[in-house]
């Protein structure tokens, strides 16, 4: 079960980190004209901070446990990022876009079995 979670855990490591930087680097128009039309609905500062909580859920996911310092915080990026895949879900749902809420979905679940894993029996 120890893979399975690092697996987890990387993969959503490596979609959280793209989707992050991202955000963080594109201008909010670009974004929305790419594809990511709910951001018409936040200002440009709102999607920066949601790239950033997206970029360090994603460092926090692997690096803690990986480098065995303060590992705790590997089962909280997991719980952020259920949290922040709620919003999405919330957002997306408003917006009548029910494919990207199906993304979501899938995500959270994802991360709710790294929180779950790490902070209960599987924890480091």
């Amino acid at each position: 079960m120890d893979v399975a979670l690092w697996i987890v855990a990387g993969l959503l490591a490596l979609v959280f980190l793209a989707a992050g930087a991202m955000k963080l680097t594109q201008p909010k128009d670009k974004l929305a004209t790419s594809g990511l039309t709910w951001t018409e609905d936040f200002s440009g500062g709102a999607v920066k901070a949601i790239g950033a909580l997206e970029l360090l859920a994603a460092l926090g996911l692997v690096l803690p446990a990986a480098l065995g310092v303060v590992s705790i915080l590997t089962p909280l990026a997991a719980a952020g990022l259920v949290l922040v895949m709620i919003g999405a879900a919330v957002t997306h749902a408003r917006r009548k876009e029910t494919s990207a809420i199906a993304v979501n979905v899938v995500l959270l679940v994802l991360a709710a079995f790294v929180a779950w894993g790490r902070f209960g029996p599987y924890a480091f």
